[in-house]
């Protein structure tokens, strides 16, 4: 079998967990990395054995000059429209990380394109392969609770984020970072589109750091089937929680709830003479040498989909709604007013 010829743009963190997934699945070939900073090209290359010949600063440059088939563009939020465009006129398939953009005209742009050049596009929403949220699915699916009613979900960061991770964090906004997983989460489960949205925002913890963004986002988000959501997207969680994340989750139908809560689990914990942690085991992890949680599989899950020729699970048009919910909670957050989405 022929194998699918792939290039990163982008070799930062989540550019690396591309890189290693591309390179154990049996029906990729990772060609082509690039990335600004020349260094971290190469020393990702390097690290998956790729030539140096393979490693480009310039992504037009790879799209010309390299053997490629699809493109991961794993990028900061308010980098991926050029980009995904570019690539989009130059016939490739994409995989993009989360947000499709973080503006909803630059959006509709994108799915217009994919769609007048033949090509594929998934935005990497790797939450719906989380297995506790696919047994919500599931449940939900199969009339276990009914109608859903109402939900809470709760998703947010410790401040090492957004001051230390992401330099570009004052460039973006919690609600491209990690309410678009929400958002997205909230738009499968309830198998629903946002009608009208109202958020509030706070700042200062993260101002008095130097990063000048929110802190925190609450938002209600009402459905068109008449649903409603309340939605948590903080990134001023303490450092000293014991996970990146902190998440939880209840839905509730109109005859029973689901309660999910992974992040106070305490499935595994590990002690030593100085920390406490609770290891990973259910998002980014290995075992015996081979990646495993659903952050990975989503991505495999794109591979796989290229190869049969079937739907990605994530379509575009799910992005482009994602998008424009978020951007109509930023605005009503400005405005401190309820107002309905338009798509």
């Amino acid at each position: 079998m022929k194998k699918i010829k792939i290039g990163i743009i982008g070799a930062g963190t989540w550019g690396e967990t591309h890189a290693r997934i591309f390179k154990e699945d049996l029906n990729t070939e990772l060609t082509a990395i690039c990335d600004l900073q020349e260094e971290k090209a190469l020393s990702l290359a390097k690290s998956v054995c790729l030539p140096q010949a393979c490693v480009y600063t310039n992504h037009e440059d790879m799209l010309q000059h390299a053997a490629l088939d699809a493109v991961a563009i794993v990028t900061p939020d308010f980098a991926h429209y050029h980009l995904a465009m570019d690539c989009i006129k130059a016939k490739k398939h994409i995989i993009l990380e989360k947000p499709l953009t973080t503006n909803g005209a630059e959006a509709k742009h994108i799915v217009q394109a994919v769609k007048e050049n033949n090509v594929r596009l998934m935005v990497d929403l790797h939450s719906r392969w989380s297995p506790l949220f696919a047994l919500t699915k599931e449940a939900i699916e199969a009339d276990e609770i009914g109608e859903v009613q109402h939900a809470y979900l709760r998703l947010n960061d410790i401040k090492y984020v957004a001051t230390d991770l992401l330099p570009w964090a004052e460039k973006s906004s919690i609600l491209w970072f990690l309410g678009y997983h929400a958002v997205d989460l909230l738009r499968w489960l309830f198998n629903d589109e946002v009608e009208r949205v109202y958020s509030v925002s706070r700042k200062g913890v993260l101002n008095a750091e130097g990063v000048n963004t929110d802190d925190v986002f609450q938002s209600i988000l009402e459905f068109k089937k008449g649903g409603i959501a309340t939605l948590e997207n903080a990134w001023i969680t303490p450092n000293s929680h014991p996970n990146i994340n902190d998440i939880k989750l209840n839905i509730t139908g109109s005859k029973g709830m689901l309660n999910v809560d992974p992040t106070n689990s305490r499935v595994i914990e590990k002690f030593t003479e100085h920390s406490y942690e609770q290891p990973d085991y259910l998002v980014r992890h290995s075992v015996h040498g081979k990646y495993k949680g659903f952050a990975y599989e989503s991505i495999r899950h794109f591979i796989d989909q290229l190869v049969s020729g079937e739907d990605f699970y994530v379509t575009v048009e799910d992005a482009y709604h994602t998008t424009i919910v978020v951007q109509t909670l930023l605005e009503s957050a400005k405005t401190r007013t309820p107002i309905v989405v338009e798509y």
